[in-house]
Formats: C-alpha cells, structure tokens, sequence
C-alpha cells in the first residue's frame, strides 16, 4: 500500500472522528430510575448535563435511599452515553480497536 495514501486515510478517518466526537456531544440519553423519580441526561461523550430529582423521592429521613438512585441513574447514563459514543467510533474505524 501506497504510504501517502495511509497517511491521506488516517487523516480523513481521523477529520471523521472530530466530527462524530462534536456530534456526540448534542446527543442525549435520558435515564430514569426510582421508578421515575430521578431523571439523569448524559450526552455522547459520557458526560451528565442534567439531574431531576422529583419532590415525593426526597426524605430527609431516608437520604440513603435518594443517594442510591441517583447513583444508580447517574451510572447507568454514563454507561448509556459511552456506548453511543463507542457505537460511532466503531463505525468510523471499522472495529480497529481505537
């Protein structure tokens, strides 16, 4: 294989990945847990932009129980974001492995 044409295909494939990344980041995934008492947002990038936390959910005597979902909805749209991110990669590389 040619090396200016690797070298032009890593550059095209590398201009590809910036903009899936940009476009990552408007994409949303919204999780709910607590029986939809606590609503987390994560964009493509793994990133959480917002929390809702409904009123009935939250006892000053049992802040145990609002930590764990919270926790529980923040986790899961971390997970949820990074996979649409790694889902558009895989697409871009072809399943490289980058």
């Amino acid at each position: 294989m040619n090396l200016n044409k690797l070298m032009k295909e890593a550059q095209k494939m590398q201009e590809q990945m910036a903009k899936t990344q940009a476009e990552l980041e408007k994409k949303t995934v919204e999780v709910n847990a607590g029986g939809g008492k606590v609503k987390v947002t994560a964009n493509g990038a793994g990133d959480i932009i917002a929390i809702k936390i409904d009123k009935e959910v939250v006892d000053p005597n049992d802040v145990e129980f609002l930590e764990e979902i919270v926790l529980s909805a923040v986790k899961q749209a971390v997970e949820q974001g990074k996979a649409l991110a790694q889902s558009a990669m895989s697409r871009i590389t072809g399943g490289l492995g980058m």
